[in-house]
């Protein structure tokens, strides 16, 4: 493409003049393209994707029969703005019957959103300015980060560490951080370390933040999916809604990525700011889409239905990779598994390949074995496995399990 003034004219948050001319390669990108070099190198051998961060199924067919019905009505044809009465009511319902969070006000308190990225997306226009401090956790979902950075805001990374059972040691925040703090971002089950949060954590999170004038973003995308009890929502915790808003989503608890439906709820004042944002961002999602949404909230039934698959997966693979000398521990929810990458891998034939970092051992992964991962070098080399891989039946899922075996047994591994 010949050079133009049009080079000259983007913003810095993108680069400015240098837009487009960086030959750094985005993670996931990478991942693409090593497993389409994987499968042509090795054409008829399976590719055991264990990388896939969303669900291997689609909606369940009530699901998409109430979506046709809604779909039919002429009243849905029209702009959504900031939606219906429909979805609010339900999301109220649901945060009390599955996160057992009462008081909800439906008209004042939730909001839909077109997906929980969108949301967090839009946020950082309500709340930062230049100079002020996002705490975020790494690793971490950083698309909050990224639109703060686009209005002058600053990202503060809290490390996520085993021996902190993968929460953010808020308490090491310096002080001269916390000076120009105004908002902390969590995600519990994490993405991607699977980890879960308690209620002491978040009780610790609602002090920490009325302490420090912190408003709390709580990404609850997972929070349905547990494998054991009642899940946890950061808003069941005295004190929640003074502080903050959680955001909610079909897309993993529901098996509706595609559709792009949630909520934000909780501080008033929150939701409304994030309305007026979201009002002169977008129309609103399809009122069709939000009922059918809706639905879901009221059959909470479906998620418990995706976490049981997820958690006899879970089992598999962690039974799987502790064999191969993994240090795999089942979390408590979520569909990501997060463990140490390892330093070396010794062949059948005494040949050793070492790793510098887990970016090394899933690209060696991908392409020797045919194994896709997503490694994570943010807070020491951690790979993340996922257990959304295409298997139709608990019988496949066997298959691929062994078939996975099979394949970590032919080398030996160094952590």
């Amino acid at each position: 493409m010949a050079a133009s003034f049009i080079q000259e004219r983007f913003a810095q948050r993108i680069g400015g003049r240098n837009y487009g001319q960086s030959t750094a390669i985005y993670k996931f990108e990478r991942i693409k393209r090593a497993k389409r070099a994987a499968m042509a190198a090795q054409p008829g051998r399976r590719l055991i994707d264990l990388g896939v961060g969303e669900p291997d199924e689609m909606a369940f067919p009530e699901v998409v029969a109430k979506l046709c019905e809604e779909a039919a009505k002429p009243e849905n044809r029209g702009y959504a703005d900031n939606g219906d009465d429909v979805l609010k009511e339900a999301a109220a319902r649901y945060l009390e019957r599955v996160f057992g969070v009462p008081g909800i006000d439906p008209q004042k308190e939730v909001i839909h959103s077109i997906g929980s990225k969108a949301a967090l997306s839009i946020l950082p226009a309500a709340l930062i300015d230049p100079g002020d401090v996002v705490l975020m956790t790494a690793p971490g979902y950083p698309v909050f980060g990224t639109h703060a950075r686009y209005y002058g805001g600053e990202v503060y990374n809290l490390l996520l560490r085993p021996e902190n059972g993968f929460l953010p040691d808020l308490d090491s925040v310096p002080p001269e951080i916390l000076a120009r703090a105004k908002v902390l971002v969590l995600n519990y089950p994490n993405n991607p370390t699977g980890a879960s949060a308690t209620p002491e954590f978040y009780a610790h999170v609602v002090e920490f933040a009325l302490r420090h004038r912190l408003v709390v973003i709580s990404d609850a995308a997972y929070a349905a999916l547990v494998y054991e009890g009642r899940p946890l929502s950061f808003l069941a915790t005295p004190g929640a809604k003074e502080v903050g808003v959680e955001l909610h989503s079909v897309s993993k608890a529901f098996n509706m990525t595609g559709w792009r439906c949630g909520f934000v709820a909780g501080n008033e004042l929150l939701v409304r700011a994030y309305g007026d944002v979201k009002d002169n961002t977008d129309s609103g999602q399809f009122l069709a889409i939000q009922h059918a949404a809706a639905y879901c909230f009221d059959h909470p039934e479906l998620t418990e239905r995706i976490a049981a698959k997820y958690s006899r997966r879970m089992d598999l693979l962690v039974r799987v990779l502790r064999e191969a000398g993994f240090d795999a521990r089942k979390p408590a929810g979520s569909f990501f598994l997060y463990v140490p990458a390892p330093r070396a891998a010794i062949t059948r034939s005494a040949k050793h390949i070492r790793f510098a970092n887990a970016e090394e051992a899933a690209q060696w992964l991908i392409m020797d074995k045919l194994i896709s991962t997503v490694p994570w070098d943010d807070a020491g080399p951690y790979l993340r496995f996922s257990v959304t891989f295409q298997a139709p039946t608990p019988e496949a899922e066997v298959e691929i399990m062994q078939e996975l075996a099979d394949r970590l047994s032919e080398v030996r591994f160094e952590f």
